[in-house]
């Protein structure tokens, strides 16, 4: 199976590390060219406006949104996250636009403000994950479209689901545990062609 991660900026390193330790051919993408026979797409966390604005100098954001109509899985973690959304808060430029769900950039406050918590995950049998947050975002908006995965213990949404398309508040490649990693991979393998995206139907 071959899944790419976004290198344009963050730690997309640990997200191929972890990759290569499941089986999965892991490859860095930076051009458009670099989507065709993909799988499956990882967006790193970094930072968001960073990747939003290299996004748009390379011209990637059109090809990745047709690449996911089309059917390849997406999977954004942290600042990754943030670009998925429809609704990316105050994010300085459009994102990919493709979740339907809402995000609040830096939620829990700056770099000091990070932190670590242990998490139930309704699909992993209610097992729980050590997840890390860095200048995390939180999901303030889960539309109708989108299944909530993770929540703090206030109820604030980390991690959702929309068709073949995952978003994570938090860090999994920062971890020992491969369990989203090997969930995005059955994602991908399972090339589920988003029928309910949130910008809505499929372009011409």
């Amino acid at each position: 199976m071959k899944i790419g991660v976004l290198a344009l900026q963050g730690d997309f390193a640990e997200h191929i590390d972890i990759l290569t330790q499941l089986g999965a051919d892991a490859v860095a993408v930076r051009l458009p060219d670099g989507l065709n026979g993909l799988e499956g797409l990882i967006i790193p966390g970094g930072e968001s406006t960073a990747i939003a604005r290299l996004l748009h100098r390379w011209e990637l954001i059109e090809p990745i949104r047709t690449h996911v109509h089309d059917g390849m899985a997406v999977w954004g973690t942290c600042a990754g996250a943030i670009l998925l959304a429809n609704d990316p808060g105050d994010l300085d430029r459009e994102g990919l636009r493709l979740m339907d769900i809402t995000v609040e950039r830096n939620a829990f406050g700056r770099q000091v403000d990070s932190f670590e918590a242990d998490l139930s995950v309704p699909s992993f049998g209610g097992q729980e994950y050590h997840c890390v947050f860095i200048r995390a975002p939180v999901f303030s908006s889960i539309g109708p479209r989108a299944d909530v995965l993770a929540q703090l213990d206030d109820g604030t949404v980390v991690a959702a689901k929309q068709g073949n398309m995952l978003a994570t508040a938090f860090h999994p490649e920062l971890t020992g545990d491969t369990r989203f990693h090997q969930l995005f991979l059955e994602m991908a393998a399972g090339n589920v062609v988003p029928i309910d995206i949130a910008r809505g139907a499929r372009p011409a």
